[in-house]
């Protein structure tokens, strides 16, 4: 269990660095209070990675250990693409993030839940629950996003929207890279 959860946590965690659902919790840490928005995170997030977390344990039990490591090593390929391109919200997500006609907590975590929908933290999550403890990789997805969250979340209170987002995204493209050539090597060795 706690292999599963530190290797959640980090993939997880590196996952989460500008990703779109990080810029909603900066743009939310704007207009509302950090701790509000930190419980509408953590409350998203546990709903969608349990759900990840049952569809990768699913597929994992029917597919081969080498196929899913192959698989991994090319998904983690993917998201290395999809995190060097880059995530923005639009206009119409800006404008939810910074709507305050309701209670923070609820639009965090109605925001949240349908930004994680298809997202690549949900399809990390759904892939590292094929091959590891689908408890550890609840908890430690679970977290590392929270974590990467409350980040962005403590730099929208004090910095507003400053951030060096271009060096954040080229670290997380070349360590999604790095897993995907391990996995990769991984299942063909």
């Amino acid at each position: 269990m706690l292999e599963a959860f530190f290797v959640s946590f980090g993939v997880i965690f590196v996952a989460e660095l500008g990703d779109k659902s990080q810029l909603m919790a900066l743009t939310f840490a704007t207009r509302y209070r950090p701790l509000s928005i930190l419980i509408g995170i953590t409350i998203a997030t546990a709903v969608v990675h349990a759900f990840s977390v049952a569809a990768g344990v699913l597929i994992g039990r029917h597919v081969s250990t080498s196929a899913l490591t192959l698989l991994s090593g090319i998904a983690f390929l993917g998201f290395a693409a999809w995190t060097w391109r880059g995530d923005s919200l639009s206009d119409d997500e800006t404008a939810k993030a910074q709507r305050n006609d309701r209670p923070a907590i609820v639009a965090a975590c109605v925001a949240f839940l349908l930004a994680e929908l298809g997202d690549k933290t949900m399809l990390a999550t759904i892939t590292l629950a094929t091959r590891e403890g689908a408890f550890g990789t609840w908890l430690g997805s679970t977290a590392g996003m929270v974590a990467a969250d409350a980040i962005a979340i403590g730099v929208g209170a004090v910095l507003g929207s400053r951030l060096p987002e271009r060096a954040i995204r080229i670290g997380a493209s070349i360590a999604f890279l790095g897993f995907g050539v391990a996995l990769i090597a991984d299942a063909l060795l």
